[in-house]
């Protein structure tokens, strides 16, 4: 039998299963749900009262809440080295930059595939901010605890989703992945 830990992938039950028993434990630790993309919120607020304090007395964000690296923001740590070691342990890094499904798509350029990852990262996190959450808050932890606006959210992510893959990388993407 070997290490599961050397797997390039694991059983979605499984993992499933130890979402659902991970999230247990941050309700009983940190009287918290799940979810990351307030840390993005929080960072640039402290970015923001380090390089411009001025503007920040005036901004009421600051006012409901101040901004602090807490359990959330290091959940974000954690999902990137976790990542990390999760790649080094299974042998899956990729050498390539561009996938030959986006370069099919859009050319091989490096520059172009990172603009459009940034530029698709910042259009997530604003819908995840507009949403009240992101996929994590409302489709691991709103979806456990049956939150009709978390199915809903989930429902129009994923829809959405597969009809901008399908926009993005066309019909003829589905026989390349």
């Amino acid at each position: 039998m070997n290490n599961f830990l050397t797997r390039k992938s694991w059983s979605p039950y499984v993992v499933g299963a130890a979402i659902g028993v991970l999230s247990w434990f941050t309700f009983l630790s940190a009287d918290h749900a799940l979810g990351i993309s307030t840390a993005f919120e929080t960072t640039v607020a402290i970015a923001e009262r380090a390089v411009a304090p001025e503007f920040s007395e005036t901004n009421s964000f600051f006012e409901i809440k101040t901004p602090k690296v807490n359990w959330g923001w290091m959940l974000v740590v954690g999902v990137f080295v976790g990542a990390f070691i999760s790649s080094k342990l299974s042998g899956d890094r990729g050498a390539a930059t561009v996938p030959p499904l986006w370069a099919k798509r859009f050319g091989p350029s490096p520059i172009k595939r990172f603009v459009g990852a940034f530029a698709g990262g910042v259009l997530m996190l604003l819908g995840a901010r507009l949403a009240g959450g992101c996929t994590s808050g409302h489709g691991i932890s709103g979806s456990l605890q049956l939150a009709a606006s978390s199915w809903l959210f989930v429902i129009v992510a994923f829809s959405f989703g597969i009809l901008t893959s399908f926009l993005m990388l066309g019909r003829e993407g589905s026989s390349h992945v």
